[in-house]
């Protein structure tokens, strides 16, 4: 029998796994056959750089890596020439060879923050390999598995046919080309997100046609952003880069609600699932101090990623800027100037902060009337503020990382 811990810990952050006992057979039989799972994630590089809601997959794979399985990290670079269709209003537009080829050697390098890169764990395939090869007479039969019906039961692609919106031929191919990646490699298991489901079920269907036993499927929760609302996005600004400076990464995690911070623990830390139930019981008892929780939170993220010198270091960073109020050496001066002190030696924030940061000067009046504008953490109530007031203090005016530094006096 599958070992019960195990089980537990690999159904974090899971939202469905299908069929419904599938996982617990798989493990059963390899720990019978003294093999490795395959567990199979299949990525198109469509950009360039990925952010924390990308690992969640990511995560759970290296899961799977660290309990003796092989991990089969697809890069897409055939299936991305198509795009995929998933939650898509309308066709995705078609990626150049060489922008694709780009990304997915920055995608590979990302994740080697997450996998284990030992090649007894690890197994990187690209789909061309077997995509590109395909005769006409083999793409037939791969289309003969399925139904044009089949296909427009898709949920995106049943609202866009409703809709009258068009559906390209290409569109339809892509979870037949996705399917048939788990025919190519094997898989025992494919991760994907919710919106993965008919893809995953389509590779299912496919490896029964070719005598291969299906593959079980799991479904991953959707990362929220650090607004704690929508998930987390570029388009939304609402997202922590995998490769940005540790100590921005480090500031956003802090940022993030209290309420989420639980689910950024499951999806995003290797916590066992007891060791989780303990957090969560400390949390909602206040045993534990929500401030604590998310700086060890923000530790542990950037350790796994960057390392424990980056994520020490980022903490210093924030807690000298943020906690202690010390100016941090790397934020800009602000200089003031003899013409930005007025006769009675007050300074006029509206005017220097229009000078350092841009706006308008009834823009930056209204964000300080607002209390958008801060001296080492405390709102600024007055327009006018004495020099002596400002000099060395840590000014903050937004959200904006940019909109902030150390006030340097005459």
């Amino acid at each position: 029998m599958a070992d019960r811990r195990l089980l537990d810990d690999l159904m974090i952050g899971a939202v469905d796994v299908l069929p419904e006992g599938a996982l617990e057979a798989k493990l059963d039989r390899a720990e019978r056959e003294q093999r490795p799972l395959r567990v199979k994630l299949g990525v198109d590089p469509t950009a360039p750089d990925i952010h924390l809601g990308h690992t969640v997959v990511l995560n759970k794979l290296r899961q799977f890596q660290d309990a003796g399985h092989v991990a089969v990290l697809i890069i897409g670079d055939y299936t991305a020439r198509i795009g995929d269709p998933s939650g898509r209003s309308k066709t995705r537009p078609r990626l150049d060879g060489a922008v694709i080829d780009a990304n997915a050697e920055t995608y590979k390098e990302q994740a080697f923050h997450i996998l284990d890169d030992d090649p007894a764990r690890l197994d990187i395939r690209y789909n061309g390999e077997w995509l590109a090869p395909l005769t006409m007479e083999q793409l037939f039969e791969i289309t003969a598995t399925t139904t044009v019906a089949r296909i427009l039961e898709r949920d995106d692609f049943a609202k866009r046919w409703e809709a009258h919106q068009p559906i390209s031929m290409l569109e339809m191919l892509y979870p037949l080309a996705q399917g048939y990646d788990s025919v190519a490699i094997e898989a025992d298991i494919e991760l994907g997100g919710t919106d993965q489901v008919f893809n995953l079920f389509v590779g299912r269907d496919l490896q029964s046609h070719f005598g291969q036993e299906p593959q079980a499927i799991m479904t991953m929760d959707i990362l929220p952003g650090t607004d704690g609302v929508e998930r987390m996005s570029k388009s939304t600004g609402n997202y922590v880069g995998v490769n940005e400076d540790p100590r921005d990464m480090y500031g956003k995690v802090m940022s993030i609600p209290d309420d989420v911070m639980m689910t950024y623990y499951r999806l995003l830390t290797p916590h066992h699932a007891d060791e989780l139930a303990r957090l969560e019981s400390d949390f909602k008892s206040g045993a534990a101090n929500p401030r604590d929780l998310k700086a060890r939170l923000a530790r542990e993220i950037i350790t796994r990623l960057r390392g424990a010198e980056a994520a020490a270091a980022a903490e210093e960073h924030f807690d000298s800027v943020f906690r202690r109020h010390e100016s941090a050496a790397d934020l800009q001066a602000l200089a003031l100037v003899a013409a930005d002190v007025e006769e009675d030696g007050n300074v006029f924030l509206p005017a220097v902060l229009e000078r350092w940061f841009g706006q308008t000067r009834s823009e930056w009046r209204r964000r300080i009337q607002q209390g958008g504008v801060s001296l080492d953490g405390e709102p600024v109530s007055e327009l006018a503020v004495p020099t002596a007031a400002l000099a060395g203090k840590h000014l903050k005016a937004g959200k904006s990382a940019k909109a902030q530094g150390v006030i340097r006096d005459l």
